[in-house]
């Protein structure tokens, strides 16, 4: 079957034969239908709307969240050793949890392995709405182990449990979290000296 070629969420941009545009299609990925016709095309932008194409959890953000044995250890690998740039510090100042750009995703190296090796991987998405996300996600059978929570930093935060046992987080960041704020204008906002 030749699909359409879209704009990375389903709606078709190249046009047909005639050199023509066709709004009139949406191709559902994962059902892997085109939707002809404007009421077919609607339905499909409509389910864009409602927050994901196929129904499923709408991901805003995510990461690797890794609790290693020694932090200073492996924050000093990730940071000076392997090189990568760091998005952000939290936590003490004396022995702070990183996050690191990880290509188009994130790597947050924090706290101490809760476990044996192999339990200090987890995955961390952020959502629109956690506690939609929990209702949905019980609903389909899938192993919660905490529901939503607000916790002391700021986050609602909910896990829930692979069929391997990886663990994974759903965050909510709201509104006023320091997460929503444009950093690059803290430091400008000290004056200059001699003005």
């Amino acid at each position: 079957m030749n699909m359409p070629f879209t704009d990375g969420v389903g709606q078709e941009k190249r046009p047909d034969r005639s050199g023509t545009a066709r709004p009139d299609r949406f191709w559902d990925r994962a059902a892997g239908s085109v939707w002809d016709g404007a009421d077919g095309a609607a339905r499909g932008r409509a389910r864009l709307a409602a927050g994901c194409q196929d129904g499923g959890v709408e991901v805003l953000s995510s990461r690797i969240l890794l609790r290693p044995a020694d932090l200073g250890r492996s924050r000093r690998f990730y940071r000076d050793q392997l090189g990568l740039a760091v998005y952000r510090e939290f936590g003490s100042p004396a022995d702070p949890g990183v996050v690191f750009f990880l290509g188009s995703g994130f790597l947050e190296v924090s706290g101490n392995a809760p476990g044996p090796p192999g339990q200090s991987v987890m995955i961390w998405l952020q959502v629109r709405d956690v506690h939609a996300e929990h209702e949905r996600l019980a609903a389909a059978g899938v192993r919660v182990l905490r529901e939503p929570a607000a916790e002391p930093w700021g986050l609602t935060e909910m896990w829930i449990e692979d069929p391997d046992g990886v663990r994974i987080v759903l965050v909510e960041v709201p509104a006023d979290h320091p997460l929503r704020r444009d950093q690059r204008n803290v430091s400008s906002a000290a004056p200059e000296p001699g003005a």
